[in-house]
């Protein structure tokens, strides 16, 4: 068992996988953070339009 707590910390293969999920979820969140601010600027945008829409149509 010792041998294999050894061998296991000299194992560097595992270390190579855990880097690239840690950066694919560093991704993922910068991600979803674009996402959510574009989403809520583009809905704003909208509003304006139909706000002007209807000032102008007198609604």
């Amino acid at each position: 068992m010792v041998e294999f707590l050894k061998k296991l910390g000299r194992d560097t293969e595992g270390a190579t996988a855990v880097e690239y999920g840690l950066i694919l979820a560093l991704i993922f969140l910068s991600m979803i953070g674009a996402v959510s601010s574009f989403g809520q600027t583009t809905i704003d945008m909208w509003n304006r339009v139909a706000a002007t829409i209807s000032a102008a149509i007198g609604i």
